[in-house]
Formats: C-alpha cells, structure tokens, sequence
C-alpha cells in the first residue's frame, strides 16, 4: 500500500519536560519521526514545551511551536495552519494522553484533523487497565488477577479478597508514576490514595503481585496490512518488582528457552493484532514464571517508548523512522532497510553481540530521596554498551556510568563481610551489581544470591566469571601478567584501569596499555548491520572489541 498522499501536513506532539519517569528518550523518536515525513514531501508542524530537545531546533521541522501541551495550545496550531494529521505515538504518554483529550472536546473533528498511526479507541484499549484485562482474556492471553477500582472502596474491597503482595497501577499514566507494591494491609490506604491521585482518569489496577518472575520486553511494528515484525527481545537482568527503566536489560533475551520464546512472540504478535486501528512502534512487556515459564501479559503501550530508543541503537533499525511512514501508509515491505538499503524492512534484525543497558541515579542530589527502587522510574538516563559477550558488555556499560567505576567494581569500597552484602542486595538499589560482584569475590555462593535477589543465575555465573578472571590477574605483576590472560581479561571487558588496580605491585593503565600493544592485544571494529553480516550493510556503525 503506497503513502497516503491525502496528508500535506503533519503535526508531531512532543514529550514535554524534562521529567523523571518520561525523560530525553522521546527526543530522538520525534526527531527521527520529523526527518522521516519530510524525506516524503510533508510539511512537519511540531509542538513541544521543552526548548533543550533536538527536535525543537528550526533545523528539525517547518514550523516549531514551543507552547505548553495543553488543547488550547492545540487548537491555536490548528487555527493557524493547514494541518491534514496528528501524529501522538513519538510524544510517550503526554501525547497520547493530550491526543484523547483533545478529541474528547471535538477539537481534531472541528478542524478536519485525523490522528494517524494510532486511534482512540486503540489508546483506550492499551491504557485503560480493565478495556486491556478483557481484550487479553478475550485473545486468550494470561493477565494477573486483578480488579479495576474507581474509588478508594473498592480498590480495598477487592485488595482484601485476593490477598497480599499487590501491585497498583494507574490508568493512563507513565514511569510508573503513582504505582506500587503492596506487602501488607498497612500500606494498602496510602498506595491506592497515591495510585487514584496520579491516574487522569481516576482509575487504578489492583492486581495480584507477581515478585521474582524474570520480566521480558518485546519491540515490534505493524503496518496497515496487518504484517508485524519483531525488532528486539530484550530481558531485565532484575526480575518483576523493579520498574524497566530502573532495571539492567540485556538484548537479545539471554536465559529464554526456544519454545518459551516463541510462545512470547506467538502471543506478543497476536496482542498488537487484536489492539485495534494501531500502526506503528509497540512495546509489549510480558512477566515470565521463573520455575514453569508460565507467561503473562503485563501491559502494551500503542506508541514508541522509551525501550524504542535503545533498541533502535541496539539494533540498527530506526523503529520511529519507519514508525512514522508507516502511520503515513506505507506498508513493512514496501521501505528499506536503512543499513543495508537492499533488504527490506520487513526483514528481522539478527543480533550477533549483546547489548547492555545500565540506568543511570542521582540520589546524591536528591537529598532525602528513597534510594529504594520499585515500580516508579527514579533513573535521569541510561548508558548502554555493546560487546562479543555479556561480561564484555557489562563492564563496558559500568565504566560509562561516570560514578568512578573502572569495569564491574569499586575496588576497596565495600567494607561489608559476604553475609551482610547478600542481606543488602535483597532489596534493589542503584548499586547492586556493584555489590553481588563484591559478595562473589568474597566467596558468597551463586545459590545464596540468586534466592536473594531473584535474578536468574545465568547472569551471575557471568559475574561470577568476571571474579575468576580478576582473581588470576592479582597472582601477577604487570611484568610476568601472562599473555593469554591478558587477552582473556580484555576479551571480558576488563579495562585497562582495571587490570592496573589489580595486579601486584605499582603500574597504571598506561603501563598496562604499552604492555598489551606491544603483545598485539588491540582493538578490532565489528559492525552493527542488523543482520549478522548476511548481507553487505551501505551504512553500518561500529563498535570496538577485543577479538583476532
């Protein structure tokens, strides 16, 4: 189905400020979306509060309004301009949200304005938590038990049948914002308080808590032809209880089995199908039973998200890019693929590295503020690394973290003995992986930890090898470091500071640097070309690793 050449004019909504929980993510969605539909010959009208985007640059669009995102703003663009469609799914939750209401007031219709990409019955189906539960149990797909409650009764009512740990989730809202657990009946007031206020709509999920199942994330598209493709699986290193974007991820999935990752795509596929008049970037988050991979469904968002942004980078595939011709009317197999530009974008990306992605926290600035991590997004940003393998890329992504870590590890900042860090990790925190490394090292058992912190013990076998490594390098001196460990060290990520922290004796990275050099251990650049080297990629990036 070609483009739609009824649109001239498009109108792009932004995320807003700069929020905690909805940050610079959707920055680069609406700036790909904006260079996308002007490659087509339309006209970009965008709209967004926040001046400190790309995406707000005169560069980016015909017309840039900064004006608060509010319907009367809306309305004014529209009296102004020609403008044949809106565009919601690039702005996160705030455009959506805006989207509605604007419609609700008749305000699209009054001047001949259609949404495109998405509808509002598609957004009511996703966001509303009852519409969601019933079209899953209609589909077939498993939810939690949970219960829809427009008041602070009946949320308690059903709370109190269904029995503890709960989970509240608000209608409509984003980040997780006024969401949270429920452990005991003593914090159920307060939660659906907090959950009732935060939701526009008034509305909360109570739902039966599913804590310590590993939780999964799938990206997908679809187009008006009803062709869905799957961009990247991604697993959350800590499992349900920790909000995504305060959760380690890791892509591709690590530790599904074949048949378990078929059935999430099989059911991923037929829950963005049955959702309604979407086309365009999904996010569908699935929780996974640990012991029997019994699966269900946890939410769908008709829209890109923030996950969108990093598997775009993860992968190579511009989801808003093609997102954006899809919402025009273009179908998957009619665009390129923009790497190798002779594939087509129906064409599932083949990852051969691993990406990880490590939020980032300013607790220190925020005196005062619960450190604790849960189901409200607490991150400013994130930092993501690509290597041959998961210790290469975790080490990688620590040293970005720019809080002082050389690889996976402080060095002599934990002052608690084995038994005290396995009872600290129990809760989630900012610096646990820092502190289930320091357990390792200390001779904590990879049983004792994984009943602790419920992640899955393939990922701690991984830093439990990052332990057996930096453990042999410490038998040496930078002059008698053998050959073969030194390549065995770089290959897992070890950086040069790192290596020159551990080794007896006096020696700095430079020394550590000459050293490897003078061994031939250096850098090789692998591409990210989306399929694996099948095909010769026109524009791949690079990144670099330790490999012949």
């Amino acid at each position: 189905m070609p483009k739609d050449n009824s649109i001239k004019s498009v109108l792009i909504i932004g995320s807003g400020p700069i929020v905690i929980g909805q940050a610079c993510e959707f920055d680069y969605s609406g700036t790909q979306a904006a260079r996308s539909l002007r490659e087509e010959g339309i006209e970009v009208i965008l709209i967004n509060s926040n001046p400190a985007t790309i995406m707000t640059d005169p560069m980016m669009a015909d017309k840039v309004y900064l004006l608060p995102l509010t319907p009367e703003s809306i309305e004014s663009i529209l009296a102004e301009n020609k403008i044949d469609a809106v565009l919601p799914t690039m702005g996160g939750q705030t455009a959506l949200n805006l989207c509605k209401e604007v419609d609700e007031l008749g305000i699209w219709e009054k001047y001949n304005c259609r949404m495109i990409g998405v509808d509002v019955a598609a957004i009511d189906t996703a966001e509303d938590r009852e519409k969601f539960r019933q079209l899953m149990m209609k589909i077939g797909v498993k939810v939690a038990p949970s219960h829809v409650a427009n008041s602070f009764l009946e949320g308690k009512e059903f709370a109190q049948q269904i029995g503890f740990p709960l989970v509240i989730r608000p209608s409509f809202t984003l980040g997780g914002t006024g969401g949270g657990f429920v452990h005991d009946k003593t914090e159920l007031d307060a939660a659906l308080k907090r959950g009732l206020e935060a939701s526009p709509i008034h509305e909360v999920l109570v739902e039966k808590a599913v804590l310590g199942w590993k939780e999964f994330e799938l990206e997908l598209l679809r187009d008006k032809n009803d062709n869905v493709v799957i961009i990247c699986t991604v697993e959350n290193l800590d499992p349900m209880g920790v909000h995504t974007g305060d959760s380690i991820t890791v892509a591709p999935a690590m530790t599904l089995s074949d048949t378990a990752f078929q059935d999430m795509r099989n059911q991923a596929m037929l829950m963005m199908r049955s959702i309604g008049n979407f086309h365009g970037g999904c996010n569908v988050q699935f929780a996974q039973n640990p012991e029997t991979e019994e699966l269900i469904a946890v939410e769908i968002n008709p829209r890109v998200s923030r996950s969108s942004a990093l598997a775009s980078k993860a992968t190579g595939y511009p989801i808003a890019k093609i997102a954006a011709k899809l919402a025009i009317g273009y179908s998957l197999d009619e665009l390129k693929n923009q790497i190798t530009q002779t594939t087509s974008a129906y064409f599932e990306p083949a990852l051969d590295y691993v990406i990880v992605k490590i939020p980032r926290w300013n607790f220190d600035k925020f005196k005062g503020a619960n450190d604790t991590l849960g189901l409200q997004m607490k991150s400013v940003g994130e930092v993501m690394s690509i290597g041959r393998s998961f210790t290469e890329a975790i080490q990688k992504a620590c040293v970005s973290l720019e809080n002082d870590a050389i690889g996976l590890g402080y060095y002599g900042k934990s002052m608690m003995r084995s038994e005290e860090i396995v009872e600290y990790i129990k809760t989630p925190k900012w610096d646990r992986i820092f502190r289930i490394k320091d357990a390792l090292m200390q001779g904590s058992t990879v049983k004792s930890i994984a009943q602790a912190t419920g992640i899955d013990r393939w990922f701690l076998y991984q830093i439990q090898k990052i332990c057996v490594i930096e453990k042999d390098i410490a038998n040496y001196r930078l002059e008698t470091l053998p050959e073969d460990l030194l390549k065995e060290a770089k290959k897992n990520g070890f950086s040069d500071a790192q290596i020159a922290k551990v080794l007896q004796g006096n020696c700095n990275d430079d020394q550590v640097y000459e050293k490897r050099k003078a061994l031939g251990i250096t850098r090789v650049y692998k591409m990210v070309d989306t399929c694996s080297a099948e095909f010769e990629a026109k524009t791949p990036y690079f990144y670099s690793t330790f490999e012949n």
